[in-house]
């Protein structure tokens, strides 16, 4: 295999096509669940500023546990697709329903987390004004995340199998659930009780259960995966087919916590300046999560066509999964890039009618748009690597990148020499820049490693 990513390779169209097959329908589930949070922003964006303040701050709570199941359970999708690619799919079902117990573990862990943190709110200086919104949202959302750990575990089988549809269908099913519910419980609609931001954490509670109930219902009936006999049997937990998915799991939801548990503290910071700042920043990190997430979906693609690749003992395979990502990854990125620089006014003013958050919701997209280049990047190589294998060095790079890097400069952009949310979105900027590239190098590096690789 070559040692450079960017030379050409035989076959790479046709790599391409494979991957963009692939990750569409992540993208798109992936984009749904964005799109959650958008509904969730513009119903408290109506309802008040406060409660979108309230919104982004419970939000920002309720993803910093969420993150670590997050990347811990993709382990599950490379697993799965290594297991597929080297034919070995009796070790499949297994694997399934141990990764079962760790997501209910983990679902467990969040349901604590959620339940401590309100008590955090008015210690850690969040505006007084902030606070009760936030509090509510958080005690209504954490019932929900219990399933929403089992869920994940559920999409990384099925993606692990190269099979993505179901993301797409379920994340579209929860939108259609979300609107109406979250906006009855919000507003007091149709005999609803009227409840603002905790109203907002039980739509989306009710709908992570109906999604997951959903998928372990078609898992169970689909004839795609009745050879694999997922629930053939029960078995207790076993601690010598669950600690290799935590080996390997672990460091990636600890890197997936270093990147989001910046723009998390980011936004916690911001709610320091009171609920103007703290709902223009919820407008900006929304689009740019729903920016996010095609990246992301494409990454996750990669991750299993790397997988895959390497299952079959196919180092040119693994070079043209790698460089076919990359290449999908530029173009999505240049044109998100494109609608935010040219649209972010307009974009603005959807979320609210308050002018002063449109107006400086506005200006911070102005900077999500500069990011969409290296975020796209760092979380393309990221995939490989986890393609790969290789995920402990991954998280070192991430925690100097963002936490050695990233915060400091935008807390003393931000708040030290009194820039703002502005400064603070700096920081993010340049945190995400040192990560592409220390991602991309890392990346480089592994590959090479593969050179020697024999073809099965």
């Amino acid at each position: 295999m070559s040692s450079s990513l960017l030379l050409p390779a035989p076959g790479l169209a046709q790599e391409v096509r494979t991957t963009g097959r692939l990750a569409l329908p992540l993208v798109i589930g992936h984009v749904s669940a964005g799109l959650v949070g958008f509904v969730d922003n513009i119903i408290a964006g109506h309802h008040g500023t406060a409660t979108l303040a309230a919104v982004t701050t419970g939000t920002a709570l309720m993803w910093l546990p969420l993150m670590v199941p997050i990347g811990t359970l993709v382990a599950l999708a490379a697993s799965v697709s290594h297991h597929d690619g080297a034919g070995e799919h009796a070790r499949i079902g297994p694997l399934f329903r141990q990764a079962l117990w760790l997501a209910a573990a983990l679902g467990v862990a969040m349901f604590a987390f959620l339940s401590a943190a309100p008590y955090a709110l008015a210690p850690m200086g969040i505006a007084p004004e902030i606070v009760p919104g936030a509090r509510d949202f958080l005690l209504g959302i954490r019932w929900g995340l219990p399933a929403m750990a089992m869920f994940l575990c559920m999409r990384n089988l099925s993606e692990g199998m190269h099979w993505t549809l179901p993301t797409m269908v379920l994340g579209f099913g929860g939108l259609l659930l979300l609107a109406p519910l979250g906006y009855g419980l919000a507003f007091g609609r149709w005999g609803l009780p009227a409840l603002g931001a905790g109203g907002l954490g039980i739509a989306s509670a009710v709908t992570m259960w109906v999604q997951m109930l959903l998928f372990l219902a078609y898992l169970a009936r689909a004839r795609k995966f009745a050879a694999l006999g997922l629930f053939a049997r029960f078995e207790p937990p076993r601690w010598s087919q669950i600690a290799p998915l935590l080996r390997t799991g672990l460091p990636i939801g600890v890197t997936v916590l270093l990147e989001g548990g910046l723009f998390i503290a980011t936004a916690l910071l911001i709610a320091r300046l009171g609920a103007v700042p703290a709902a223009a920043h919820q407008i900006a990190i929304n689009l740019s999560a729903i920016c996010f997430m095609v990246p992301m979906g494409l990454a996750e693609a990669t991750t299993v066509r790397v997988g895959h690749a390497l299952g079959r003992r196919d180092g040119a395979g693994v070079l043209r999964a790698v460089r076919a990502g990359y290449a999908i990854v530029l173009c999505t990125q240049g044109l998100g890039a494109l609608v935010l620089a040219l649209f972010h006014n307009q974009i603005a003013a959807i979320y609210t009618n308050d002018m002063a958050v449109a107006g400086l919701a506005g200006s911070l997209l102005v900077l999500a748009a500069i990011f969409q280049f290296p975020d796209g990047i760092q979380v393309m190589s990221a995939g490989a690597l986890r393609g790969l294998g290789d995920t402990r060095v991954p998280m070192l790079l991430a925690a100097v990148s963002y936490w050695g890097i990233g915060m400091p400069l935008g807390a003393g952009l931000g708040l030290g020499l009194g820039y703002g949310p502005r400064g603070m979105w700096v920081g993010l900027t340049i945190g995400l820049t040192v990560a592409s590239i220390l991602m991309g190098l890392r990346l480089r590096y592994s590959s090479r490693r593969l050179a020697g690789l024999p073809a099965r």
